[in-house]
Protein backbone atom coordinates (compact mmCIF):
# COMPACT_ATOMS: atom_id res chain seq x y z
CA UNK A 1 0.00 0.00 0.00
CA UNK A 2 1.28 3.47 -0.87
CA UNK A 3 1.59 6.00 1.91
CA UNK A 4 0.78 9.41 0.40
CA UNK A 5 2.71 11.23 3.15
CA UNK A 6 6.46 10.98 2.70
CA UNK A 7 7.87 8.89 5.59
CA UNK A 8 10.86 10.09 7.60
CA UNK A 9 12.09 6.55 8.27
CA UNK A 10 12.13 3.46 6.07
CA UNK A 11 13.19 -0.13 6.60
CA UNK A 12 14.11 -3.23 4.63
CA UNK A 13 13.80 -6.86 5.73
CA UNK A 14 15.65 -9.65 3.94
CA UNK A 15 14.36 -13.12 4.84
CA UNK A 16 17.23 -15.10 3.33
CA UNK A 17 17.89 -18.82 3.35
CA UNK A 18 20.83 -18.35 5.72
CA UNK A 19 20.29 -15.11 7.65
CA UNK A 20 17.41 -12.72 8.30
CA UNK A 21 18.43 -9.06 8.10
CA UNK A 22 16.71 -5.83 9.11
CA UNK A 23 17.97 -2.37 8.26
CA UNK A 24 16.28 0.85 9.43
CA UNK A 25 17.20 4.18 7.86
CA UNK A 26 16.25 7.82 7.93
CA UNK A 27 15.40 9.79 4.80
CA UNK A 28 17.19 13.12 4.58
CA UNK A 29 16.42 14.83 1.27
CA UNK A 30 17.33 12.01 -1.14
CA UNK A 31 19.90 10.44 1.18
CA UNK A 32 19.47 7.22 3.15
CA UNK A 33 21.10 7.39 6.58
CA UNK A 34 21.28 4.00 8.30
CA UNK A 35 20.05 4.09 11.90
CA UNK A 36 19.97 0.43 12.90
CA UNK A 37 20.87 -3.04 11.68
CA UNK A 38 19.75 -6.41 13.04
CA UNK A 39 20.80 -9.86 11.88
CA UNK A 40 19.92 -13.36 13.01
CA UNK A 41 21.38 -16.57 11.58
CA UNK A 42 18.06 -18.39 11.21
CA UNK A 43 19.30 -20.82 8.51
CA UNK A 44 15.84 -21.23 7.04
CA UNK A 45 17.27 -23.33 4.23
CA UNK A 46 18.49 -25.95 6.71
CA UNK A 47 14.87 -26.51 7.73
CA UNK A 48 13.68 -27.32 4.21
CA UNK A 49 13.08 -31.06 3.79
CA UNK A 50 13.97 -32.93 0.58
CA UNK A 51 10.24 -32.83 -0.23
CA UNK A 52 10.48 -29.02 0.05
CA UNK A 53 8.51 -28.49 3.25
CA UNK A 54 9.61 -26.21 6.08
CA UNK A 55 9.86 -28.17 9.33
CA UNK A 56 7.77 -27.01 12.32
CA UNK A 57 10.96 -26.25 14.24
CA UNK A 58 12.38 -23.91 11.60
CA UNK A 59 9.00 -22.24 11.15
CA UNK A 60 8.91 -21.36 14.85
CA UNK A 61 12.52 -20.18 14.91
CA UNK A 62 11.94 -17.96 11.88
CA UNK A 63 8.68 -16.62 13.29
CA UNK A 64 10.41 -15.73 16.55
CA UNK A 65 12.98 -13.67 14.66
CA UNK A 66 10.29 -11.90 12.67
CA UNK A 67 8.39 -11.07 15.85
CA UNK A 68 11.53 -9.37 17.18
CA UNK A 69 11.91 -7.47 13.90
CA UNK A 70 8.23 -6.53 14.16
CA UNK A 71 8.80 -4.91 17.54
CA UNK A 72 11.45 -2.67 15.96
CA UNK A 73 9.18 -1.75 13.04
CA UNK A 74 5.91 -1.28 14.91
CA UNK A 75 6.00 2.52 14.69
CA UNK A 76 6.63 2.70 10.93
CA UNK A 77 3.58 3.49 8.75
CA UNK A 78 2.30 1.39 5.82
CA UNK A 79 4.42 1.78 2.70
CA UNK A 80 7.65 2.55 4.57
CA UNK A 81 8.85 -1.06 4.94
CA UNK A 82 9.81 -3.55 2.24
CA UNK A 83 10.21 -7.15 3.35
CA UNK A 84 11.12 -9.93 0.92
CA UNK A 85 11.64 -13.67 1.01
CA UNK A 86 14.13 -15.36 -1.28
CA UNK A 87 15.11 -18.87 -2.40
CA UNK A 88 13.81 -21.05 0.46
CA UNK A 89 10.47 -19.26 0.60
CA UNK A 90 10.27 -19.51 -3.19
CA UNK A 91 10.76 -23.26 -2.97
CA UNK A 92 8.80 -24.28 0.14
CA UNK A 93 5.42 -25.86 -0.60
CA UNK A 94 4.05 -24.80 2.78
CA UNK A 95 5.38 -21.24 2.71
CA UNK A 96 1.89 -19.76 2.22
CA UNK A 97 0.37 -20.52 5.66
CA UNK A 98 3.63 -19.58 7.39
CA UNK A 99 3.76 -16.28 5.49
CA UNK A 100 0.30 -15.40 6.76
CA UNK A 101 1.56 -15.71 10.34
CA UNK A 102 4.82 -13.93 9.49
CA UNK A 103 2.99 -10.92 8.06
CA UNK A 104 0.97 -10.58 11.26
CA UNK A 105 4.16 -10.83 13.33
CA UNK A 106 6.05 -8.27 11.25
CA UNK A 107 3.13 -5.88 10.87
CA UNK A 108 4.01 -5.23 7.21
CA UNK A 109 3.56 -7.14 3.93
CA UNK A 110 6.15 -9.76 2.94
CA UNK A 111 6.84 -10.27 -0.76
CA UNK A 112 8.39 -13.33 -2.40
CA UNK A 113 10.73 -12.23 -5.16
CA UNK A 114 12.14 -14.24 -8.07
CA UNK A 115 15.82 -15.08 -8.34
CA UNK A 116 16.27 -12.57 -11.15
CA UNK A 117 14.58 -9.84 -9.11
CA UNK A 118 16.83 -10.78 -6.19
CA UNK A 119 19.84 -10.34 -8.47
CA UNK A 120 18.61 -6.91 -9.58
CA UNK A 121 18.12 -5.79 -5.99
CA UNK A 122 21.56 -7.06 -4.98
CA UNK A 123 23.16 -5.13 -7.81
CA UNK A 124 21.24 -2.01 -6.87
CA UNK A 125 22.44 -2.30 -3.27
CA UNK A 126 26.07 -3.05 -4.09
CA UNK A 127 26.40 -0.44 -6.84
CA UNK A 128 25.61 2.33 -4.33
CA UNK A 129 28.87 1.55 -2.50
CA UNK A 130 31.08 1.49 -5.62
CA UNK A 131 32.56 4.42 -7.54
CA UNK A 132 30.71 5.52 -10.69
CA UNK A 133 33.67 5.07 -13.01
CA UNK A 134 32.21 3.27 -16.01
CA UNK A 135 33.87 -0.04 -15.16
CA UNK A 136 32.16 -3.20 -16.26
CA UNK A 137 31.81 -5.26 -13.07
CA UNK A 138 30.87 -8.79 -12.11
CA UNK A 139 29.02 -8.91 -8.78
CA UNK A 140 28.64 -12.22 -6.96
CA UNK A 141 26.42 -12.86 -3.94
CA UNK A 142 26.26 -16.25 -2.20
CA UNK A 143 23.08 -16.80 -0.24
CA UNK A 144 21.92 -19.79 1.75
CA UNK A 145 19.95 -21.32 -1.11
CA UNK A 146 21.01 -19.46 -4.25
CA UNK A 147 23.95 -17.59 -5.75
CA UNK A 148 23.50 -14.51 -7.90
CA UNK A 149 25.82 -13.29 -10.65
CA UNK A 150 25.33 -9.86 -12.19
CA UNK A 151 27.35 -7.87 -14.72
CA UNK A 152 26.72 -4.15 -14.83
CA UNK A 153 28.14 -0.69 -15.35
CA UNK A 154 27.72 1.88 -12.58
CA UNK A 155 24.05 1.60 -11.50
CA UNK A 156 22.85 -0.33 -14.57
CA UNK A 157 22.70 -4.15 -14.49
CA UNK A 158 23.29 -5.70 -17.90
CA UNK A 159 23.24 -9.45 -17.28
CA UNK A 160 21.60 -11.24 -14.32
CA UNK A 161 21.33 -14.86 -13.23
CA UNK A 162 20.30 -16.62 -10.04
CA UNK A 163 21.53 -20.21 -9.66
CA UNK A 164 20.03 -22.75 -7.27
CA UNK A 165 23.13 -23.32 -5.19
CA UNK A 166 23.86 -21.70 -1.85
CA UNK A 167 26.14 -22.13 1.14
CA UNK A 168 23.52 -23.83 3.34
CA UNK A 169 22.17 -26.14 0.63
CA UNK A 170 25.67 -27.07 -0.58
CA UNK A 171 26.93 -27.74 2.96
CA UNK A 172 23.90 -29.89 3.79
CA UNK A 173 24.40 -31.91 0.60
CA UNK A 174 28.12 -32.60 1.08
CA UNK A 175 29.13 -31.83 4.69
CA UNK A 176 26.00 -32.52 6.73
CA UNK A 177 27.95 -34.29 9.52
CA UNK A 178 30.62 -31.58 9.61
CA UNK A 179 33.39 -33.77 8.14
CA UNK A 180 35.35 -32.19 5.30
CA UNK A 181 37.50 -34.48 3.14
CA UNK A 182 39.25 -33.83 -0.17
CA UNK A 183 36.86 -36.22 -1.92
CA UNK A 184 33.75 -34.54 -0.50
CA UNK A 185 35.09 -31.08 -1.25
CA UNK A 186 35.87 -32.00 -4.85
CA UNK A 187 32.32 -33.35 -5.26
CA UNK A 188 30.94 -30.07 -3.92
CA UNK A 189 33.07 -28.08 -6.38
CA UNK A 190 31.88 -30.23 -9.28
CA UNK A 191 28.25 -29.79 -8.19
CA UNK A 192 28.72 -26.01 -8.19
CA UNK A 193 30.49 -26.07 -11.56
CA UNK A 194 27.63 -28.09 -13.01
CA UNK A 195 25.20 -25.32 -12.02
CA UNK A 196 27.43 -22.53 -13.30
CA UNK A 197 28.69 -24.13 -16.51
CA UNK A 198 25.72 -23.13 -18.76
CA UNK A 199 26.42 -19.47 -17.88
CA UNK A 200 30.21 -19.62 -18.03
CA UNK A 201 30.39 -17.74 -21.34
CA UNK A 202 28.14 -14.95 -20.01
CA UNK A 203 30.12 -14.26 -16.84
CA UNK A 204 33.67 -15.21 -17.86
CA UNK A 205 36.41 -12.72 -17.02
CA UNK A 206 36.50 -11.72 -20.70
CA UNK A 207 33.14 -10.00 -20.12
CA UNK A 208 34.11 -7.63 -17.28
CA UNK A 209 36.91 -5.54 -15.78
CA UNK A 210 36.49 -6.12 -12.03
CA UNK A 211 35.02 -8.86 -9.81
CA UNK A 212 33.13 -7.83 -6.67
CA UNK A 213 31.87 -10.04 -3.84
CA UNK A 214 28.87 -9.05 -1.74
CA UNK A 215 27.70 -11.52 0.89
CA UNK A 216 28.50 -12.77 4.36
CA UNK A 217 30.16 -15.88 2.95
CA UNK A 218 32.49 -13.87 0.73
CA UNK A 219 33.25 -11.39 3.50
CA UNK A 220 34.06 -14.34 5.77
CA UNK A 221 36.39 -15.79 3.14
CA UNK A 222 38.24 -12.48 2.89
CA UNK A 223 38.52 -12.29 6.69
CA UNK A 224 40.05 -15.77 6.92
CA UNK A 225 42.47 -15.12 4.06
CA UNK A 226 43.73 -11.81 5.45
CA UNK A 227 44.05 -13.19 9.01
CA UNK A 228 46.28 -16.02 7.77
CA UNK A 229 48.34 -13.85 5.45
CA UNK A 230 46.98 -15.54 2.33
CA UNK A 231 45.79 -12.20 0.95
CA UNK A 232 46.47 -8.56 1.73
CA UNK A 233 42.98 -7.50 0.68
CA UNK A 234 40.06 -9.15 -1.07
CA UNK A 235 39.96 -12.75 -2.25
CA UNK A 236 42.59 -14.25 -4.55
CA UNK A 237 42.61 -17.55 -6.41
CA UNK A 238 45.89 -18.55 -4.76
CA UNK A 239 44.56 -17.59 -1.33
CA UNK A 240 41.45 -19.72 -1.81
CA UNK A 241 43.60 -22.76 -2.58
CA UNK A 242 45.65 -22.16 0.57
CA UNK A 243 42.52 -21.79 2.71
CA UNK A 244 41.07 -25.00 1.29
CA UNK A 245 44.24 -26.85 2.29
CA UNK A 246 43.99 -25.51 5.84
CA UNK A 247 40.35 -26.66 6.12
CA UNK A 248 41.05 -30.08 4.62
CA UNK A 249 43.94 -30.58 7.05
CA UNK A 250 41.66 -29.70 9.97
CA UNK A 251 38.96 -32.05 8.66
CA UNK A 252 36.14 -29.94 10.11
CA UNK A 253 35.54 -26.38 11.19
CA UNK A 254 35.83 -25.88 14.95
CA UNK A 255 36.53 -23.05 17.36
CA UNK A 256 39.99 -24.52 18.03
CA UNK A 257 41.15 -24.31 14.41
CA UNK A 258 39.09 -21.26 13.42
CA UNK A 259 38.79 -19.01 16.49
CA UNK A 260 38.31 -15.98 14.22
CA UNK A 261 35.19 -17.43 12.56
CA UNK A 262 31.68 -16.91 13.91
CA UNK A 263 30.56 -20.38 15.15
CA UNK A 264 27.22 -19.80 13.43
CA UNK A 265 29.08 -20.12 10.11
CA UNK A 266 30.86 -23.40 10.84
CA UNK A 267 28.14 -25.49 9.20
CA UNK A 268 27.52 -23.34 6.12
CA UNK A 269 30.95 -22.01 5.21
CA UNK A 270 32.45 -25.17 3.56
CA UNK A 271 29.64 -25.25 1.00
CA UNK A 272 30.11 -21.54 0.34
CA UNK A 273 33.84 -22.00 -0.10
CA UNK A 274 33.22 -24.76 -2.68
CA UNK A 275 31.01 -22.33 -4.62
CA UNK A 276 33.74 -19.67 -4.49
CA UNK A 277 36.36 -22.15 -5.73
CA UNK A 278 34.12 -23.34 -8.59
CA UNK A 279 33.36 -19.74 -9.58
CA UNK A 280 37.01 -18.69 -9.60
CA UNK A 281 37.93 -21.74 -11.72
CA UNK A 282 35.13 -21.57 -14.30
CA UNK A 283 35.08 -17.78 -14.71
CA UNK A 284 38.88 -17.46 -14.60
CA UNK A 285 38.88 -15.00 -11.69
CA UNK A 286 42.24 -14.07 -10.21
CA UNK A 287 41.08 -11.52 -7.62
CA UNK A 288 37.78 -10.33 -6.18
CA UNK A 289 37.26 -7.26 -4.01
CA UNK A 290 34.60 -7.21 -1.30
CA UNK A 291 32.05 -4.38 -1.26
CA UNK A 292 29.47 -3.12 1.17
CA UNK A 293 25.83 -3.27 0.22
CA UNK A 294 23.54 -6.20 -0.46
CA UNK A 295 19.90 -7.09 -1.09
CA UNK A 296 18.58 -5.08 1.87
CA UNK A 297 20.34 -1.89 0.72
CA UNK A 298 18.89 -2.49 -2.73
CA UNK A 299 15.44 -2.75 -1.18
CA UNK A 300 15.90 0.62 0.54
CA UNK A 301 16.95 2.35 -2.67
CA UNK A 302 14.09 0.74 -4.57
CA UNK A 303 11.69 1.92 -1.87
CA UNK A 304 13.14 5.44 -2.07
CA UNK A 305 12.43 5.39 -5.80
CA UNK A 306 8.79 4.47 -5.16
CA UNK A 307 8.43 7.20 -2.56
CA UNK A 308 9.88 9.76 -5.00
CA UNK A 309 7.62 8.51 -7.81
CA UNK A 310 10.51 6.98 -9.75
CA UNK A 311 9.09 3.48 -9.62
CA UNK A 312 10.94 0.92 -11.74
CA UNK A 313 7.63 -0.91 -12.14
CA UNK A 314 6.40 1.94 -14.35
CA UNK A 315 9.36 1.38 -16.68
CA UNK A 316 8.76 -2.38 -16.62
CA UNK A 317 5.13 -1.92 -17.67
CA UNK A 318 6.11 0.46 -20.48
CA UNK A 319 8.78 -1.93 -21.74
CA UNK A 320 6.39 -4.91 -21.66
CA UNK A 321 3.67 -3.00 -23.51
CA UNK A 322 6.20 -2.03 -26.20
CA UNK A 323 7.52 -5.59 -26.46
CA UNK A 324 4.04 -7.02 -27.05
CA UNK A 325 2.97 -4.25 -29.45
CA UNK A 326 0.18 -2.84 -27.32
CA UNK A 327 -1.82 -0.05 -28.97
CA UNK A 328 -0.85 2.79 -26.63
CA UNK A 329 -3.70 5.20 -27.43
CA UNK A 330 -6.35 2.51 -26.89
CA UNK A 331 -4.84 1.57 -23.53
CA UNK A 332 -4.67 5.23 -22.53
CA UNK A 333 -8.41 5.65 -23.14
CA UNK A 334 -9.14 2.55 -21.03
CA UNK A 335 -6.90 3.94 -18.26
CA UNK A 336 -8.78 7.25 -18.32
CA UNK A 337 -12.18 5.60 -18.12
CA UNK A 338 -11.05 3.21 -15.37
CA UNK A 339 -9.61 6.12 -13.38
CA UNK A 340 -12.86 8.12 -13.65
CA UNK A 341 -14.89 5.13 -12.52
CA UNK A 342 -12.52 4.45 -9.64
CA UNK A 343 -12.78 8.03 -8.38
CA UNK A 344 -16.53 7.49 -7.85
CA UNK A 345 -16.21 4.24 -5.92
CA UNK A 346 -15.99 3.86 -2.14
CA UNK A 347 -13.06 1.51 -1.67
CA UNK A 348 -12.71 -0.98 1.19
CA UNK A 349 -10.78 0.64 4.09
CA UNK A 350 -7.79 -1.66 3.51
CA UNK A 351 -7.08 -0.09 0.09
CA UNK A 352 -6.13 3.52 -0.54
CA UNK A 353 -7.03 5.37 -3.75
CA UNK A 354 -3.46 5.96 -4.95
CA UNK A 355 -2.56 2.27 -4.74
CA UNK A 356 -5.79 1.24 -6.47
CA UNK A 357 -5.22 3.76 -9.25
CA UNK A 358 -1.67 2.54 -9.80
CA UNK A 359 -2.70 -1.10 -10.23
CA UNK A 360 -5.62 -0.20 -12.49
CA UNK A 361 -3.33 1.84 -14.74
CA UNK A 362 -0.76 -0.96 -15.01
CA UNK A 363 -3.42 -3.58 -15.72
CA UNK A 364 -5.10 -1.38 -18.34
CA UNK A 365 -1.75 -0.73 -20.00
CA UNK A 366 -1.04 -4.49 -20.23
CA UNK A 367 -4.53 -5.94 -20.69
CA UNK A 368 -3.91 -6.56 -24.40
CA UNK A 369 -0.45 -8.16 -24.39
CA UNK A 370 -1.87 -11.65 -24.97
CA UNK A 371 -3.04 -10.66 -28.47
CA UNK A 372 0.57 -10.84 -29.63
CA UNK A 373 0.38 -14.61 -29.04
CA UNK A 374 -3.14 -15.36 -30.28
CA UNK A 375 -6.46 -13.53 -30.54
CA UNK A 376 -8.41 -16.47 -29.15
CA UNK A 377 -8.21 -16.44 -25.36
CA UNK A 378 -5.83 -13.47 -25.34
CA UNK A 379 -6.82 -12.59 -21.76
CA UNK A 380 -5.51 -16.01 -20.66
CA UNK A 381 -2.30 -15.61 -22.66
CA UNK A 382 -1.74 -12.20 -21.13
CA UNK A 383 -2.31 -13.55 -17.63
CA UNK A 384 0.22 -16.34 -18.24
CA UNK A 385 2.87 -13.86 -19.38
CA UNK A 386 2.33 -11.62 -16.36
CA UNK A 387 2.42 -14.53 -13.91
CA UNK A 388 5.59 -16.09 -15.30
CA UNK A 389 7.78 -13.40 -16.88
CA UNK A 390 10.72 -11.78 -15.11
CA UNK A 391 9.33 -8.32 -14.34
CA UNK A 392 11.80 -5.96 -12.61
CA UNK A 393 10.30 -4.38 -9.50
CA UNK A 394 7.41 -6.84 -9.16
CA UNK A 395 7.20 -9.59 -6.56
CA UNK A 396 5.52 -12.94 -7.12
CA UNK A 397 2.42 -11.66 -5.33
CA UNK A 398 2.44 -8.51 -7.49
CA UNK A 399 2.58 -10.54 -10.67
CA UNK A 400 -0.19 -12.86 -9.54
CA UNK A 401 -2.41 -9.86 -8.79
CA UNK A 402 -1.84 -8.27 -12.18
CA UNK A 403 -2.25 -11.62 -13.93
CA UNK A 404 -5.58 -12.15 -12.15
CA UNK A 405 -6.84 -8.68 -13.12
CA UNK A 406 -5.91 -9.26 -16.77
CA UNK A 407 -7.33 -12.80 -16.72
CA UNK A 408 -10.68 -11.51 -15.42
CA UNK A 409 -11.13 -8.71 -17.97
CA UNK A 410 -13.64 -10.57 -20.17
CA UNK A 411 -15.93 -13.57 -20.53
CA UNK A 412 -16.64 -15.52 -17.33
CA UNK A 413 -15.75 -13.66 -14.16
CA UNK A 414 -13.28 -15.90 -12.25
CA UNK A 415 -14.15 -14.83 -8.71
CA UNK A 416 -12.45 -17.92 -7.26
CA UNK A 417 -9.04 -16.69 -8.43
CA UNK A 418 -9.18 -13.67 -6.15
CA UNK A 419 -9.47 -15.92 -3.11
CA UNK A 420 -5.91 -17.09 -3.83
CA UNK A 421 -4.50 -13.55 -3.53
CA UNK A 422 -2.94 -12.09 -0.40
CA UNK A 423 -4.76 -9.42 1.62
CA UNK A 424 -6.04 -6.87 0.83
CA UNK A 425 -6.44 -8.06 -2.75
CA UNK A 426 -8.48 -11.15 -1.89
CA UNK A 427 -11.22 -8.70 -0.87
CA UNK A 428 -10.40 -5.65 -2.99
CA UNK A 429 -9.34 -7.39 -6.20
CA UNK A 430 -12.88 -8.05 -7.48
CA UNK A 431 -13.73 -4.33 -7.20
CA UNK A 432 -10.69 -3.50 -9.31
CA UNK A 433 -11.45 -6.20 -11.86
CA UNK A 434 -15.07 -5.07 -12.31
CA UNK A 435 -13.96 -1.49 -12.96
CA UNK A 436 -11.37 -2.71 -15.47
CA UNK A 437 -13.98 -4.90 -17.23
CA UNK A 438 -16.38 -1.98 -17.65
CA UNK A 439 -13.64 0.32 -18.96
CA UNK A 440 -12.48 -2.27 -21.50
CA UNK A 441 -16.03 -3.05 -22.56
CA UNK A 442 -16.83 0.62 -23.24
CA UNK A 443 -13.79 0.90 -25.54
CA UNK A 444 -14.16 -2.47 -27.22
CA UNK A 445 -14.91 -1.01 -30.66
CA UNK A 446 -11.70 1.09 -30.57
CA UNK A 447 -13.67 3.79 -32.34
CA UNK A 448 -14.02 6.19 -29.40
CA UNK A 449 -11.52 9.04 -29.22
CA UNK A 450 -12.43 10.05 -25.66
CA UNK A 451 -13.76 8.56 -22.44
CA UNK A 452 -17.54 9.08 -22.05
CA UNK A 453 -18.80 10.45 -18.70
CA UNK A 454 -20.20 7.42 -16.89
CA UNK A 455 -21.45 7.36 -13.30
CA UNK A 456 -21.07 4.18 -11.26
CA UNK A 457 -22.18 2.72 -7.96
CA UNK A 458 -20.70 -0.59 -6.91
CA UNK A 459 -20.69 -2.98 -3.98
CA UNK A 460 -19.97 -6.65 -3.56
CA UNK A 461 -23.08 -7.85 -5.44
CA UNK A 462 -24.38 -4.86 -7.42
CA UNK A 463 -23.12 -2.53 -10.13
CA UNK A 464 -25.18 0.40 -11.38
CA UNK A 465 -24.00 2.33 -14.47
CA UNK A 466 -25.52 5.51 -15.87
CA UNK A 467 -24.48 6.70 -19.32
CA UNK A 468 -25.20 10.15 -20.85
CA UNK A 469 -28.72 10.43 -22.22
CA UNK A 470 -28.95 8.79 -25.64
CA UNK A 471 -25.37 7.46 -25.53
CA UNK A 472 -26.28 3.76 -25.48
CA UNK A 473 -28.76 4.27 -28.35
CA UNK A 474 -25.92 5.77 -30.37
CA UNK A 475 -23.61 2.87 -29.44
CA UNK A 476 -25.66 -0.31 -29.93
CA UNK A 477 -22.58 -2.56 -29.82
CA UNK A 478 -21.78 -1.37 -26.29
CA UNK A 479 -25.42 -1.90 -25.33
CA UNK A 480 -25.24 -5.49 -26.62
CA UNK A 481 -21.93 -6.06 -24.79
CA UNK A 482 -23.44 -4.82 -21.54
CA UNK A 483 -26.32 -7.26 -21.91
CA UNK A 484 -23.84 -10.11 -22.37
CA UNK A 485 -21.77 -8.81 -19.45
CA UNK A 486 -24.82 -8.85 -17.20
CA UNK A 487 -25.16 -12.57 -17.89
CA UNK A 488 -21.51 -13.29 -17.08
CA UNK A 489 -21.71 -11.42 -13.78
CA UNK A 490 -25.08 -12.92 -12.82
CA UNK A 491 -23.37 -16.32 -12.80
CA UNK A 492 -21.27 -15.01 -9.87
CA UNK A 493 -24.28 -13.46 -8.10
CA UNK A 494 -23.41 -9.92 -9.25
CA UNK A 495 -26.23 -7.85 -10.68
CA UNK A 496 -25.35 -5.32 -13.37
CA UNK A 497 -27.88 -2.53 -14.01
CA UNK A 498 -27.32 0.15 -16.65
CA UNK A 499 -29.25 2.88 -18.35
Amino acid sequence: MINSKRPTQVAAVDLGSNSFHLIVAELRANEIIVLDRLREMVQLGAGLTPERYLTPEIQQRALGCIERFGQRLRHLPPGSVRAVGTNTLRAAHNAGPWLHEAVKALGHPIEIISGIEEARMIYQGVSQSLPKDGKRRLIMDIGGGSTEYIIGIDETPLQKESLKMGCVAMSMAHFADGKISAKRFRKAIIAAERELEPYQHLFHSRQWNQAVGASGTLRTAQKLLVARGFSRDGITAAGIDQLIEVILTAGRMTRTDFPDLDPERFKSFPGGLAIIKATFELLDIDRMIIADGALREGLLHDLLGRINHHDIRDRTVQALAHRYHVEAEHSRLIENTARRLLDQVTLPPSLDLETARQWLEWSAALHDIGRDIAHSGYHKHGAYILANADLPGFSRQDQLLMATLVRSQRRKFPARLFKELDAPWDECGPFMALILRIAILVHRSRALTHSPPISIRIDRHNIFLRFPEGWLEDHPLTNADLELEAGYLAAENIQLTYL
